[in-house]
């Protein structure tokens, strides 16, 4: 009988600690009790709601929007919690691009289009989005590929690009606005006599992409000027050899190059043209220490935030002829295009974005930062302080776009890179530089096509 009782006790005591130890397997979630298996089902229904969460990467190359662009984004974002766009930045981007085709890491959005990539179906077809309807038919046009007739980019903005200038020292000197590189050299050997404390033409030569332009807007002004819109696209993209002339001596490299190491040579440019930044430029035309530099309508607020009282003495004028065959070019075109990749896993949510930055009221604050007129019909945004000179620039000068139909494995980067080393001495004459610019286009052109 004892041994019987303490059998029952032994028992009693083991489903006593069994039963305690069932209970500390519950959980509580906000302070309610759940089993286990509850707390487990809950998981899964956070992890399947956070997995509804769509990603849209945006890629990017134009570093004054960088700021501007994550406000919009944040606003996006906040209103839109089944979405997370989020913004990447690459100085290079037209470079850094090639890698993510080739690789996973595919944007959604970017604003790097080249013609090789909407050859390749890179990017989804836009032509049919009810964008168009509000933009200006000019940009429009700019938008549209040549070769499909489609359009695979939608632009935000109008801009322009020239040669920025301080009219108090200008008018000082008695310095009208150049039509020819000629007249324009003596006119900067003028303020280098005469100010010696002031750069003439200041350039920003350690961001390839300034220099870059220089080709795109002179070198091949000297194209787009003599064939016309559409005529010098086709030379372009069939890399007609007839027309572009890119090795010829007095062709447009060889004319370019020319001028190039005359401004070196007669020290017209800042000593420090190879590792001055896009920076240092605006800073030292804002505060009056450069009296011309080369840019587009995208540097304007950066000037102006460094320097208010600026906004008076901005001249604007058209690049001087480098031919003698040739006006003066100011590039006018379209600004802030954006592309749908076709590689997108969420093309609806990339869109939903762009109806988003597409509204009135987010195109005027953008339009108003960036300073640079809107492409939209609806938008009426105060630009900025110089819209005078800018149409008389227009006025003075043939207008002339982007070279957007280069190969792109041979981008503006690229191009840029390659006046840096004519800068340094790498190439004896003129004539070399034209003839090795024409072997890197071929080149890239070849591997493309």
């Amino acid at each position: 009988m004892k041994k019987f009782i303490s059998l029952l006790l032994v028992i009693m005591t083991f489903s006593l600690f069994t039963g305690c130890g069932s209970k500390e397997k519950d959980k509580t979630v906000d302070n309610t009790p759940v089993k286990e298996d509850n707390v487990d089902q809950e998981n899964k229904e956070q992890k399947t709601d956070s997995d509804k969460v769509v990603h849209i990467k945006f890629f990017t190359g134009k570093v004054e929007t960088v700021d501007l662009m994550n406000e919009i984004i944040d606003d996006f974002n906040k209103e839109h919690p089944g979405i997370v766009v989020e913004q990447e930045f690459q100085k290079d981007a037209s470079n850094v691009i090639k890698v993510k085709f080739a690789s996973s890491d595919i944007p959604d959005i970017t604003t790097v289009v080249a013609q090789e990539y909407i050859d390749q179906g890179k990017y989804l077809d836009l032509s049919n989005e009810a964008w168009w309807d509000r933009i200006q038919p000019a940009i429009k046009d700019m938008c549209t590929d040549v070769k499909s007739g489609k359009q695979y980019r939608v632009a935000s903005n109008m801009t322009m690009a020239g040669l920025f200038y301080n009219k108090a020292i200008f008018d000082e000197l008695g310095i009208d606005e150049a039509k020819t590189w000629k007249e324009f050299e003596e006119d900067l050997a003028k303020i280098k006599e005469s100010k010696p404390d002031v750069v003439p033409l200041f350039m920003a030569g350690k961001d390839s992409w300034t220099l870059g332009h220089l080709i795109e807007f002179m070198a091949h002004g000297v194209i787009k000027q003599t064939y016309g819109v559409t005529d010098s696209k086709k030379a372009f993209l069939a890399n007609d050899d007839a027309k572009l002339q890119l090795g010829a001596e007095g062709g447009p490299m060889d004319s370019f190059a020319s001028v190039i190491i005359s401004g070196r040579d007669k020290k017209l440019f800042n000593d420090d043209f190879l590792t001055a930044t896009y920076d240092n430029q605006v800073e030292m035309f804002a505060n009056g220490e450069a009296a011309v530099i080369s840019q587009g309508m995208w540097a304007l607020s950066g000037i102006l935030d460094k320097n208010p009282d600026m906004a008076e003495n901005i001249g604007f004028m058209p690049y001087p002829a480098i031919t003698d065959s040739t006006e003066p070019v100011i590039l006018s075109a379209e600004d802030s295009a954006y592309a749908i990749t076709s590689a997108s896993k969420h093309p609806e949510e990339a869109k939903e974005f762009l109806d988003y930055l597409f509204k009135a009221e987010n195109l005027k604050k953008y339009s108003e930062s960036i300073k640079s007129p809107c492409a939209f019909k609806d938008v009426d945004a105060d630009w900025g302080p110089i819209k005078e000179q800018v149409n008389n620039a227009l006025s003075n000068g043939v207008n002339i776009g982007f070279s957007n139909e280069c190969p792109s494995g041979f981008s503006g980067d690229d191009a840029g890179r390659m006046v840096q080393e004519l800068y340094a001495g790498q190439y004896a004459a003129s004539i070399d530089f034209a003839k090795a610019y024409k072997e890197v286009w071929d080149k890239a052109w070849n591997a493309s096509n």
